[in-house]
């Protein structure tokens, strides 16, 4: 039950940040983007995704909305699914799933009620700039490395088992 509410707390850490910064930073547009930079590597710009991840689909002229929306709640339950009927002795990939599934509620939600995902975080070196992205984003992140941790490492426990 702890992981679902870690869950619940990325997402609302995710949709707490995004409307601080819109109520912080206008829309990024062509010849109107104010941000505000952190470091000479690392700002915050309010941008809008209405697309999949690094903007895949975000010109498809609507219909990605509903598809991703669809995509990311079948998802979402098999990952509930999943992380429920887990062994209690698996805290890394229930980790993992955790984040995993907060930050893809994050994402649906602001895909659901506002059409888009809002992002905020741009790193770049240069005039080299990786895809913003946000919070939710940035669980996922780190929950697909944990998951494939956790699959690295399985193989080895099964071995030391069976050894």
């Amino acid at each position: 039950m702890r992981y679902f509410l870690l869950s619940l707390v990325v997402v609302i850490a995710d949709q707490w940040s995004k409307d601080f910064m819109r109520d912080l930073l206008p829309l990024c547009r062509p010849g109107n983007c104010q941000s505000i930079e952190l470091l000479p590597v690392f700002n915050f710009t309010l941008l809008h995704n209405a697309g999949a991840a690094f903007s895949f689909l975000s010109d498809a002229g609507g219909w990605q909305r509903w598809f991703l929306v669809a995509v990311s709640t079948l998802v979402s339950g098999a990952i509930v699914v999943w992380l429920y009927r887990i062994r209690s002795t698996e805290k890394l990939l229930a980790l993992a799933l955790a984040l995993i599934l907060g930050g893809a509620i994050g994402n649906l939600v602001d895909r659901a009620l506002v059409g888009y995902v809002v992002d905020f975080i741009v790193v770049h070196y240069q005039h080299y700039y990786f895809p913003a992205f946000n919070i939710a984003d940035s669980a996922i992140t780190v929950g697909a490395m944990l998951l494939i941790l956790d699959t690295l490492l399985k193989p080895r426990e099964a071995s030391n088992v069976n050894g």
